[in-house]
């Protein structure tokens, strides 16, 4: 039987995991993410968490055939490399991947991925449906999109895109984005982002009867839904982040008519009735042309992790067609 192998690598954990040929998973390891000292020491976490789920599948890592990446960014695809990522410290500039994991497991068959691509590439092959057009949508720390058109996974030149979280929703632009620009979709529905959308709209509403604990500095978009229903601020909050979450979808159709668009990350799946219901309820009313089904991720939080080992499957498309078994 021939095995394959995923990574997932985030900016707090590393996970590792062994499939067999029909994608079934044998083995996971996971581990911290390293502070540092430099990008050499997470990428022998990645290595080392590999080891740990080749021995925990009683395997050498040469008998691995292919393994897929998917990895927080920004991205160098052609050195196989994460380059100065946003979420790790700074003297964390490169963290190399493809060379040392390739090393590893003795084969040149590695697909780097970022992890919405990733995330796209798993619901293709996993999914009963198998779409060619299809998006991947995770609202989480961040809101990113692995998107496939026309049976192609959009990596872009420097396997970068599907940044649509920098996608311009608000034109006044009175939310300004962790990348310094203004008006972004990320600003207003990321996880990280709501409480202080959450403040900017009670300064708007002036005098305010909140249970919200708005000027805690543990304030948290977890409180903002846990009191939907029950506090009238709280509910305001969540119909204006379905106004711009859908703003944000209808672009992302109208800019690669999707057939289905999966939707995952912390917020979305912890608050599926709150975030993806109104999606699907608002999206029509917006959208000219086709409208995709709205569906939250089939694959919950190993999305990424299953995309990783789907693109070494599949020699980085997530097609089952095009099996490299």
């Amino acid at each position: 039987m021939a095995y394959y192998a995923g990574v997932d690598l985030g900016a707090t954990n590393v996970r590792a995991a062994v499939a067999d040929d029909e994608g079934d998973v044998v083995s996971v390891h996971r581990s911290n993410t390293p502070n540092g000292p430099t990008g050499i020491a997470v990428t022998e976490a990645v290595l080392e968490c590999l080891r740990e789920a080749c021995d925990a599948a009683d395997l050498d890592p040469t008998r691995i055939r292919a393994a897929g990446i998917g990895s927080i960014g920004p991205l160098d695809l052609a050195e196989g490399v994460v380059d100065n990522p946003a979420n790790l410290p700074d003297t964390i500039d490169r963290i190399p991947l493809t060379g040392p994991v390739g090393q590893l497991i003795d084969s040149e068959s590695v697909y780097l991925h970022n992890d919405t691509n990733a995330g796209v590439i798993g619901e293709r092959f996993y999914s009963d449906r198998n779409p060619d057009d299809m998006v991947y949508l995770t609202i989480s720390s961040g809101i990113g999109a692995g998107v496939a058109v026309d049976g192609q996974v959009l990596s872009g030149w420097d396997g970068n895109a599907g940044e649509v979280g920098h996608m311009v929703v608000d034109p006044r632009g009175r939310r300004t984005c962790g990348c310094g620009r203004e008006g972004h979709w990320e600003a207003y529905c990321s996880g990280e982002n709501i409480p202080k959308y959450a403040e900017l709209l009670a300064e708007d509403a002036g005098n305010l009867d909140t249970e919200l604990p708005l000027d805690d500095p543990d304030f948290s978009a977890v409180d903002v839904f846990e009191a939907a229903g029950e506090d009238e601020f709280a509910d305001h909050v969540i119909d204006q982040l379905a106004h711009w979450n859908t703003l944000g979808v209808t672009n992302v159709a109208q800019a690669y008519a999707p057939l289905v668009v999966y939707v995952g990350g912390a917020v979305a799946l912890q608050n599926e009735e709150l975030v993806v219901d109104p999606i699907r309820e608002r999206l029509d009313d917006l959208v000219f042309n086709n409208v995709p089904d709205v569906q939250l991720t089939t694959l919950g939080d190993d999305v990424v992790l299953r995309g990783a080992i789907a693109s070494a499957l599949t020699g980085g498309t997530g097609d089952r067609t095009n099996s490299v078994v």
